[in-house]
């Protein structure tokens, strides 16, 4: 069941469990600032059970969002007090490519900045995170699990995150209820138009005799 063109049902947030060779510190050869890379989503990658459902993200699912120009800001671990790079600023920058969404990001000379490029030099922190709204999904039922594919979001915020969990949201869990509903719907559907069909044959059979 695909919720084409749905409006915002409210943010939500994934994380990348990367590691440290996927989030590191690029230092210039011509003197400049180091630059933070990695990637805040891979395309075609399971979750872990978000609580009753498990998640991927589609190719292109960032793509009308990059193209739009979104107003997307770079934060440490989604804190908008601690900014150190923004997409219209050019100090954040996004593409997507046949893994995922890269980011590359010119920290900023805060406090916050300086902390987060010392952490990663130092491998203690690894993951990236992003945060969305959903304008397009999928679900269906696949080997018994429900899998919720997303094609289509607005991205507000991309995190260099602490604790990269892969975590539900009360949005994705709302939405996993409606596609049970439907599918409940359609079930009671089929049962009807079977005991039709049945009661038809009867009478058919009936008036043979």
């Amino acid at each position: 069941m695909s919720n084409e063109q749905q409006p915002n049902r409210g943010q939500e947030y994934r994380a990348s469990c990367l590691s440290v060779s996927e989030i590191r510190m690029d230092s210039q050869e011509d003197g400049s600032e180091p630059k933070i890379v990695g990637y805040a989503a891979k395309f075609n990658s399971l979750s872990h059970d978000l609580g009753g459902f498990r998640e991927k993200i589609e190719p292109g699912a960032f793509s009308r969002a990059l193209s739009e120009g979104q107003d997307v800001r770079a934060l440490v671990d989604h804190d908008p007090g601690k900014i150190i790079g923004r997409s219209t600023s050019g100090t954040l920058r996004m593409l997507e490519d046949d893994h995922g969404l890269r980011v590359e990001i010119d920290p900023a000379n805060t406090t916050a900045g300086r902390d987060i490029m010392e952490s990663i030099t130092r491998g203690d922190v690894t993951g990236m995170s992003f945060g969305f709204t959903v304008k397009d999904d999928d679900w269906q039922i696949v080997d018994g699990e429900n899998i919720r594919t997303l094609r289509d979001m607005d991205l507000f915020d991309v995190s260099v995150v602490t604790f990269p969990a892969y975590a539900s949201t009360e949005v994705a869990l709302r939405s996993l209820s409606e596609f049970q509903a439907d599918m409940a719907a359609v079930d009671e559907d089929i049962r009807r138009a079977d005991a039709t069909a049945m009661r038809k044959a009867k009478i058919r059979l009936a008036e043979s005799d």
